[in-house]
């Protein structure tokens, strides 16, 4: 009998360390996904990078007010094609990615770009990112928006 218990424990242990065995490669789909998302956007292909969204998106990012906001793809491709306009240039330079469990990637990163009047930036982002059957569900952005010039 005691066999039998001890037998029952072993293999209910293995069973859970092999279930556990699975989530290094979702981890590593993820952190392929967000590498391609950069590519994507520093190629300025909004359309391929708005694709990596669910259908509607929850964003939390200074630029579109306070709170989450929802995004269909089409909103987050004009987003970034009127960015684009205002910074032919733009650039995104990961410093850093960040697998945080089964869903989440948090990446570092820094964006440039010139204006037309030649004026250029520099800002500092971080970004979480929440990754459901192989797209972006959530796409909370960190930054300093506070303008140096102002009062």
């Amino acid at each position: 009998m005691k066999k039998g218990i001890i037998l029952i424990v072993v293999f209910l242990v293995i069973s859970c360390n092999n279930q556990n065995q699975s989530k290094p490669m979702d981890v590593s789909k993820n952190e392929q996904l967000v590498k391609q998302y950069f590519e994507y956007f520093n190629n300025h292909d909004w359309k391929k990078m708005a694709e990596m969204y669910t259908e509607t998106a929850d964003f939390k990012d200074p630029s579109l007010g306070q709170g989450i906001v929802k995004q269909t793809r089409q909103e987050i491709q004009n987003k970034y094609a009127e960015l684009n306009k205002l910074f032919p240039d733009l650039h995104d330079k990961v410093v850093q990615i960040y697998p945080s469990g089964q869903k989440h990637i948090i990446v570092e990163f820094v964006s440039t770009g010139t204006a037309p009047d030649n004026s250029k930036f520099e800002l500092p982002i971080c970004t979480i990112f929440t990754i459901e059957n192989g797209l972006i569900t959530k796409d909370f952005t960190y930054f300093d928006n506070f303008d140096e010039g102002e009062e």
